[in-house]
């Protein structure tokens, strides 16, 4: 299944996860820092979404109250709903 998530607070504009059997087979994001992002991605491969959600669950990116990865275990919970 796609997925797509606008994340809120961050300079990344658009996630895109296929998940699949509750894994994450892939992220793809618009935005922010691509080559981060693009390493956090691969790293996301084949982990279950409770795992990625606990991992990345409330990480601030400097002075900002979230961060790219807390948005992403966002999109994960939402997905869940």
């Amino acid at each position: 299944m796609i997925y797509k998530y606008n994340p809120q607070g961050v300079c990344s504009s658009e996630f895109t996860f296929e998940i699949e059997d509750n894994k994450v087979k892939s992220f793809n994001v618009i935005g922010g820092c691509h080559g981060n992002l693009q390493g956090i991605g691969k790293l996301l491969e084949g982990m279950d979404i409770d795992e990625v959600i606990t991992r990345l669950e409330g990480i601030r990116c400097g002075f900002k109250n979230t961060s790219c990865p807390d948005q992403i275990s966002k999109a994960l919970k939402s997905f869940k709903r």
